[in-house]
């Protein structure tokens, strides 16, 4: 059994990151995982870090991390990052030194070390734009920045990146298809 700290990031009940999350905590569940769910607009987190010591809300969310295997995010990619409230969790809870720290070289310059080494992170993200757009234009760039500028930092190598694109233009098959790879995914844990 898994313990899988799932944490959402869209508005909207209806939308279908609403239907990637019921889809993926329904198919772990069913596997005899845990899951811990954070929906960060229900909860009303304030997305905004004004370099304070940590809340308890913060305290909280990293107490869960440290309690589970696998981070689930499932958000948007809204201007090729993901909606302010989860960038916002993203620098309170997965911040220095907690989620990692500076080993100096040389003076104060120095590379980060990781403490959450061990732990695994799946992203789920829905795009507007079609994939060749941000193959080609954008070179991956929210893929890249979510694997190495947050994840591989704070120690987790193991990043399964789910991404679909298009999702307002295209039919019901296609959303099926896309409903069925996170169910692959959510299988695979």
């Amino acid at each position: 059994m898994k313990k899988i700290f799932v944490v959402y990031g869209h508005y909207d009940d209806k939308s279908f990151n609403a239907s990637i999350k019921d889809t993926f905590i329904k198919t772990v569940k069913e596997n005899g995982n845990e899951v811990d769910f954070l929906d960060l607009y229900k909860e009303k987190f304030d997305p905004v870090f004004a370099g304070g010591k940590p809340d308890d809300v913060v305290l909280d969310h990293r107490k869960r991390i440290e309690d589970t295997d696998i981070i689930v995010l499932i958000a948007p990619i809204w201007n090729f990052r993901m909606p302010a409230i989860l960038e916002g969790w993203i620098d309170k809870v997965l911040a220095p030194p907690w989620a990692f720290r500076f080993k100096k070289l040389f003076g104060n310059y120095g590379y980060p070390i990781g403490n959450l080494k061990g732990k695994k992170a799946i992203v789920f993200c829905t795009y507007g734009s079609p994939q060749f757009a941000i193959r080609t234009f954008f070179l991956n760039m929210p893929t890249k920045r979510l694997r190495r500028g947050v994840f591989n930092i704070c120690g987790i190598t193991d990043v399964v990146y789910r991404r679909y694109f298009a999702v307002p233009f295209v039919g019901d098959e296609k959303r099926k298809k896309f409903l069925k790879d996170v169910k692959i995914t959510a299988n695979k844990l």
